[in-house]
């Protein structure tokens, strides 16, 4: 087990000032079989005259911010502490009966997985996904065997790169271009596992920022990260981050899960006032603390 200290700072500052803002945030860690919250604060400047934190469709806490005084900078922050530990390989099965089992899976995380086989507001299966991701699904292969294999080749194909891509780049182009970022990493994946047929969903939260005397700097670390999770009925779901060639990773915090990056956008909302440019700045901390 392990406890990670994580501060996700976001901040807008605007060329002119604003009348109000609206946020949404998915920034308050969730409970996992494998992760434990210990605490969260979560703070803005300036201060919320409305805050609500409820529980979405897909079991995250969603925090709504309501700033309505004039400000030309808006400041949000979430300080957490949480409990991490190792995931159990769970048993294999051959990936191709996936979809019969799933029929009859009449749980909550069964739900979701019927949801995360069909397409979504930014992932839609493809023939030339369901190709990329074929040679590792042999008709023989186990789905754990066969993620394994997709998720290394998905890291020794494509190359990070922060100035490739952005969050509304087509799945199209990030195949051809062989380049993104985790996020993108993370779309696709679940698109090529969906593109067969396999239940996947995509994952949002953070990994170290600096790793142990040892231990390899993870990749994506400097920001919010993202990964993939694909089902297995009777076991749950298993992750697999394709940026690093991690499944089942441990140095990872997760926050929420939803069918693509537009479930889960770590902060989103509006702001009123009149036009000019604004600046975003996103710093993220994960820091191991026991």
């Amino acid at each position: 087990m392990t406890t990670y200290s994580v501060r996700h700072s976001t901040v807008y500052n605007y060329e002119h000032s604003m009348v109000s803002s609206q946020v949404l945030a998915y920034l308050v860690p969730r409970e996992t079989p494998t992760q434990t919250v210990l605490s969260c604060e979560l703070y803005c400047n300036p201060k919320a005259i409305h805050r609500m934190t409820n529980i979405d469709i897909f079991g995250n806490l969603a925090t709504y911010l309501s700033v309505e005084v004039a400000h030309d900078r808006f400041d949000i922050w979430a300080n957490s502490s949480v409990e991490v530990r190792s995931p159990t390989m769970p048993p294999d099965v051959p990936w191709q009966t996936i979809g019969e089992n799933l029929d009859t899976d009449v749980t909550d995380d069964g739900q979701l997985a019927r949801w995360c086989r069909l397409d979504s507001a930014l992932v839609a299966a493809s023939p030339d996904l369901a190709d990329y991701a074929r040679p590792s699904f042999p008709a023989s292969a186990g789905l754990i065997g066969g993620l394994r294999d997709f998720t290394h080749r998905v890291f020794t194909d494509f190359t990070f790169d922060p100035n490739a891509t952005d969050v509304s780049t087509p799945l199209a182009d990030v195949l051809q271009s062989r380049r993104g970022v985790c996020q993108d990493f993370a779309h696709l994946a679940v698109g090529c596992l969906r593109s067969l047929g396999i239940p996947a969903r995509y994952v949002s939260g953070y990994i170290e920022t600096e790793a142990e005397p040892g231990q390899p700097k993870l990749i994506g670390s400097d920001a919010s990260h993202a990964w993939c999770s694909v089902y297995l009925p009777g076991s749950g779901w298993v992750d697999a981050d394709p940026t690093n060639d991690v499944i089942l990773p441990s140095r990872h915090v997760t926050i929420a899960w939803g069918r693509d990056y537009s479930d889960v956008a770590p902060v989103r909302g509006v702001s009123f006032g009149p036009p000019g440019s604004q600046v975003l700045s996103v710093g993220v901390d994960v820091v191991r603390t026991g």
